[in-house]
């Protein structure tokens, strides 16, 4: 065989291939698709998917079965994706606490960056921080200084170790220099109402969950996280305000598929995901929810990931939190 010969023979080698994936593509998809969500039902990480899947489900013609996988982080969920077939059949629903796993869990079977493909930021959600009215404390003040005076003996709730409430707690504390144990749940719900009850002296709720608990009275907000005030909390001072430095941890929820995935695929997926957000009644519902838009293209998001696991190191340094 000459040269010529060959250079042609390789020619068609790659471009059948690349037909294949259209086609693929194309005809995708043919049967339901499983999405893994890294949290327990009733959880903002768990809720605002949900709103998306329904009208995604709509526009592909195909049902979307969702499968919680909560605990140890989130990493059963992210496992289960990134051992899946990239055939576009299995999807992930899956918070920031993404990249922080790889430094609470040196021994993850996965890599983030290597096994994941970002697909979609389905938004920021701001946290609030919350406390029972018998904490005695009206203010974000009045709380960080009651705090102070008795070390150690405050605590606070989360959704599990290395969950985004989790972190978002932490850099609160390491920011104001408070000493408090956590206490982590299974779920959103669960942590609620430990503090409700008063066993949890607080939780970097999403706010979404508290607000109507804050509304009713039974729970305080005391601070947010986010650059400015909300609109539904337009009296509670963001921790900036609070003179809280670096306290904001952004909390996003967003979408990924087996890093082999078809390019083809994802960037359908992604186009319909982007739609679906933008339908009237989704964006509505969203905006209940308190969720902020983070648009972005696939390659951007994966650039997010990448940079935060780099940055979630000091973090979890500062935070003295110990890996597994």
């Amino acid at each position: 065989m000459n040269r010529r010969q060959f250079m042609r023979l390789a020619a068609g080698a790659a471009v059948f291939p690349a037909a294949a994936r259209i086609a693929w593509a194309q005809t995708w998809p043919a049967r339901s698709i499983r999405a893994f969500v890294t949290a327990g039902p009733g959880s903002a990480v768990d809720v605002v998917p949900r709103v998306v899947f329904d009208q995604l489900a709509i526009q592909l013609g195909q049902p979307i079965v969702v499968e919680n996988r909560g605990g140890a982080g989130g990493t059963i969920a992210v496992t289960m994706v990134a051992r899946a077939p990239p055939d576009g059949y299995t999807i992930l629903a899956a918070s920031s606490a993404l990249t922080v796993a790889p430094w609470l869990h040196p021994s993850l079977p996965y890599d983030t960056s290597r096994d994941l493909a970002a697909v979609a930021a389905l938004g920021s959600i701001p946290n609030v921080l919350i406390t029972s009215p018998l904490n005695g404390s009206k203010t974000i003040a009045q709380f960080i200084a009651a705090a102070k005076k008795k070390p150690g003996s405050f605590n606070y709730a989360s959704t599990g170790v290395g969950t985004a409430t989790h972190m978002s707690a932490e850099r609160f504390r390491v920011s104001a220099g408070i000493d408090a144990v956590h206490v982590p749940t299974k779920s959103g719900p669960e942590a609620l109402t430990e503090v409700l009850s008063g066993r949890a002296d607080f939780y970097l709720c999403p706010l979404a969950t508290a607000l109507p608990f804050i509304r009713d009275g039974k729970v305080l907000g005391l601070a947010v996280s986010g650059a400015m005030r909300l609109p539904e909390l337009p009296d509670v001072p963001t921790t900036a305000e609070a003179g809280l430095a670096d306290a904001d941890y952004t909390f996003w929820l967003g979408l990924f598929a087996p890093r082999r995935t078809a390019r083809d695929i994802v960037a359908r997926l992604h186009h319909e995901t982007v739609k679906a957000m933008r339908t009237p009644h989704v964006a509505e519902k969203l905006g209940t929810l308190g969720v902020a838009p983070m648009p972005m293209a696939p390659e951007e998001f994966d650039a997010v990931v990448k940079d935060e696991i780099a940055s979630n190191a000091l973090l979890v340094k500062a935070a003295g939190i110990r890996p597994d």
